[in-house]
């Protein structure tokens, strides 16, 4: 479950939130993303590494990694091929394990 903000800020932290959306108005999209398609990937690792692994978490980071590398693509900037590489090798990862594990 995400968790939420008060309704009632502290003015210390409405000012911390100011701050971080003035940090990221000033980091370009694309870095962003990529943080993003990094995240999606170790999170996957993370769900096949698991003992047991679990395979229905990890193919939904799979599967969002690769919505954002297959549908941006080239938009990734320098980065794509190496995500698409990932997405390669994380894909082979679970059908690997998915195979040892039936």
């Amino acid at each position: 479950m995400v968790s939420q903000m008060s309704d009632n800020p502290t003015p210390e932290q409405e000012k911390a939130m100011a701050e971080a959306r003035a940090r990221l108005a000033e980091t370009p999209a694309n870095v962003v993303v990529a943080n993003h398609v990094v995240g999606l990937y170790e999170l996957a690792a993370i769900h096949l590494g698991a003992n047991p692994p679990r395979f229905d978490d990890a193919r939904l980071a799979i599967d969002a990694l690769a919505a954002i590398v297959d549908a941006l693509g080239s938009r990734l900037g320098q980065d794509h091929e190496t995500f698409k590489d990932a997405l390669a090798n994380i894909r082979l990862v679970y059908v690997k394990l998915t195979t040892e594990n039936n």
